[in-house]
């Protein structure tokens, strides 16, 4: 394996935990303390390693991945300045130092697996969504290549519902399949733009496009107000306030306030 450098501080093993802590997810496949991805038609593993982690095969396009998967993007030094001034986030940060939210690399598949989760715990999510990778995407190695939107779009709604989806959300993946989206033009426009394009397309809410301005573009003021998990995150520190006067008195932090908000509800931070 080759070293693939990232930016200080970073943990891998907290960084990773969302490929984990769900259940089995084939296209970001951990086993063995390694995760596997597929790229450009090849097996990829990415493994910790001293100064960062340890990448087979590493060249621009697989390094390019491994980054987006481990959350590289994210700036972490100006949020741990900033934390120091914020007394629940002083408090949870310190716990988690290292973590870099893990960030999804395909829009495509960002936008699958939010209509996946919508109503129904993350455990069936990732088991339905696990389905939909081994029926519709090609198996590369151990690990399977997420579905491309082109493969997806000539499926027929019964055959999602065979894996589990419920109907109205077979109708939505089919649909986003076949929408005529621009991912590159998408991703250069601002959060307010990029939110009302997505909720356009049916069965794409606030809630969906929150997470993909979080989870794949990396936005640093994304804050998913409707999510059940952060509302929970919120209330459990901060109390009885409404969850978007949090996220205002966590500007211009509000992406990584809520990954570590609800890494540190999960760890039991402060209980």
């Amino acid at each position: 394996m080759a070293l693939l450098r990232l930016p200080d501080p970073y943990d891998f093993h907290l960084s990773t935990a969302r490929y984990r802590a769900w259940g089995r997810d084939l296209a970001n496949l951990w086993e063995d303390g390694v995760l596997y991805r597929a790229v450009g038609g090849r097996e990829v593993a990415i493994a910790p390693a001293p100064g960062g982690v340890d990448v087979e095969p590493l060249d621009a396009e697989t390094g390019a991945a491994a980054r987006k998967l481990l959350g590289a993007e994210f700036e972490l030094d100006p949020f741990y300045a900033f934390a120091t001034t914020e007394p629940v986030l002083e408090e949870v940060v310190p716990t988690l130092r290292g973590l870099r939210p893990p960030l999804a690399v395909d829009p495509f598949e960002s936008l699958v697996t939010s209509i996946t989760a919508q109503q129904v715990s993350l455990h069936a999510a990732f088991a339905i969504r696990s389905r939909f990778v081994e029926r519709y995407g090609e198996r590369i190695g151990r690990v399977y290549a997420f579905p491309a939107a082109e493969r997806v779009a000539a499926a027929r709604e019964d055959e999602l519902v065979a894996l589990g989806f419920s109907r109205r959300k077979a109708e939505y993946v089919i649909g986003l399949a076949r929408a005529p989206l621009e991912w590159d033009e998408l991703a250069a426009l601002p959060d307010d733009e990029v939110k009302a394009r997505l909720v356009a397309i049916r069965g794409l809410g606030e809630w969906t496009a929150d997470w993909f301005l979080a989870r794949h573009l990396a936005r640093p003021r994304a804050w998913p107000a409707g999510d059940l998990a952060l509302r929970k995150a919120a209330a459990a520190f901060y109390g009885d306030v409404d969850v978007r006067a949090v996220g205002e008195r966590l500007d211009p932090f509000q992406n990584l306030s809520a990954h570590y908000l609800l890494a540190g509800l999960y760890a039991g931070v402060g209980s």
